[in-house]
């Protein structure tokens, strides 16, 4: 379980970024959502160390992150970032998704296991030979989890994980956020997408301005004036209401429901 207890961060002496937030994370899907600047991403670094509470308190699994170097946390903690190429230093793929896992201090082979088996999980098999830097926007992306999966972390942070990816590629990186949930790992989703959302979370929680305006069912979160906060209504979920179909979260439920409509 990640706890959060009171959080506040304050950057340079400015106004608070985190006002005072609750929140735990534990085996579930949790979209994380807000305008810019209502301190997502400030909350989010706080979860595997990268930033350190100005006041309050953040436990992951019983460790207490003020204790604890990024390192020590990544274990536990995956991040994988907006922008994938801000992780990339490496000359190909295999040496890239290795990095960690020797950083871990495993074996060769163990090592070797694990990224045949996070490429195998991102469909990124075969491409141990190229170069980061040479695969297209959805190939990154993949390649950035493969990178985090390869550690073998409890909870993985993904940051703006479909943004920019044509359908194809989105759909891609939904099955695996699936696969990684089906196979007991807490996910925290940084998202403008609302369908996103709707589609995949469990729970949502709402920033605003560095606090915490809601945190509940994905239900409960879509029948919120979501313009108020600057975010649109999936226009799927629109439709379906209109049409008397209920709450549907997926275009196949859609589909499913439009057919049993005498």
């Amino acid at each position: 379980m990640i706890e959060v207890k009171n959080l506040w961060h304050v950057y340079n002496g400015k106004k608070a970024a985190i006002r005072g937030v609750d929140l735990t994370v534990g085996n579930e899907i949790v979209a994380l959502v807000g305008p810019n600047g209502s301190g997502k991403t400030t909350l989010a670094k706080h979860l595997n160390g990268l930033l350190k509470p100005t006041k309050g308190n953040v436990v992951v699994d019983g460790m207490d992150t003020r204790g604890y170097s990024v390192a020590e946390l990544a274990r536990v903690v995956g991040y994988v970032f907006q922008n994938p190429e801000n992780m990339f230093f490496e000359e190909n793929v295999f040496k890239e998704v290795s990095f960690g896992p020797k950083n871990l201090g495993l074996s060769e082979d163990e090592a070797e296991a694990r990224v045949k088996w996070a490429l195998k999980e991102t469909n990124l098999k075969g491409y141990e030979d190229r170069s980061p830097y040479s695969l297209s926007g959805g190939e990154k992306q993949r390649l950035a989890i493969a990178c985090i999966l390869a550690m073998k972390p409890k909870y993985i942070i993904l940051d703006e994980p479909t943004t920019g990816l044509d359908e194809k590629n989105a759909g891609a990186i939904k099955r695996i956020i699936r696969k990684l949930y089906s196979e007991g790992h807490g996910i925290l989703l940084i998202t403008h997408e609302m369908d996103l959302v709707l589609e995949l979370a469990e729970r949502v929680v709402l920033l605003y301005e560095g606090k915490k305006l809601f945190d509940g069912a994905v239900k409960e979160f879509f029948d919120l004036d979501l313009r108020a906060y600057d975010l649109d209504r999936p226009r799927l979920l629109d439709i379906s209401e209109r049409l008397g179909m209920g709450f549907l979260r997926d275009i196949n439920e859609f589909i499913n429901t439009l057919g049993m409509i005498p």
